[in-house]
């Protein structure tokens, strides 16, 4: 994958609000609302919730509304009663900085799903004593984990190898996004769910952040979210 300041994209093939993609033989359900159901194990992957990051931004005196963070949480909310998973896997980036009022609601929001298990792997943003990780019954890796020959971690660059040869990885961080350009020069730009050979990277799952643009390779596959579908692009 390279990145760059802005790209085409290829036509668009269809729209839905979810897709099956078999990916190493396991059966992946991807989703508008921004995250995998991992079906075979039955697990939930998504990527940088950045909780924390509006109250982050009201303590330097920028006025947001917390409905952003709690419309993060209704949607994962949404999401887990649909899908019943055993797990989660967060490839990083649960948390945006150090504890503010929103870590009250989390804790809350915690409470009501105790039995589902949650496994982090830490992204920059995940600063928090390891107490408080312990005290909510969140599992941590500092940087990779792997399960069933996948490999979850937060940085693409920190690609994962077992016995030798790459893990095909799962990663977060950069919030990828790409451009589609319509008729004449008008262009616009969404997250997007990027699978390359080695890797893939998801979408930030919070509505709360930007994304960086990418120029996929020949033979990449990326499904972009547009207006709550699912469009896969070549």
């Amino acid at each position: 994958m390279k990145r760059e300041k802005s790209m085409r994209a290829g036509y668009l093939c269809f729209m839905a609000v979810m897709e099956k993609l078999v990916l190493k033989g396991e059966t992946l359900w991807l989703t508008a609302e921004r995250c995998i159901f991992w079906e075979d194990k039955k697990t939930l992957i998504l990527s940088d919730l950045h909780i924390g990051k509006t109250g982050h931004f009201r303590k330097a005196g920028i006025a947001l509304p917390q409905g952003i963070f709690k419309k993060d949480l209704q949607r994962l909310f949404s999401q887990i009663q649909y899908f019943k998973p055993e797990e989660l896997i967060i490839v990083g980036d649960l948390f945006h900085s150090h504890a503010n009022k929103e870590l009250d609601l989390f804790l809350k929001w915690r409470d009501d799903l105790s039995s589902l298990s949650i496994h982090l792997i830490k992204g920059n943003h995940d600063i928090l004593a390891a107490k408080f990780y312990t005290n909510v019954n969140i599992k941590t890796s500092d940087i990779h984990f792997s399960e069933n020959g996948f490999c979850f971690t937060h940085d693409i660059n920190d690609l994962c190898e077992e016995d030798g040869k790459k893990s095909y990885t799962f990663s977060g961080h950069i919030h990828p996004g790409v451009t589609i350009s319509g008729g004449g020069r008008q262009s616009l730009t969404f997250p997007c769910f990027y699978f390359g050979k080695e890797y893939s990277v998801l979408p930030a799952f919070s509505l709360f952040t930007g994304t960086y643009k990418i120029r996929p390779m020949k033979g990449d596959k990326v499904f972009a979210i547009v207006e709550d579908k699912l469009v896969a692009l070549h």
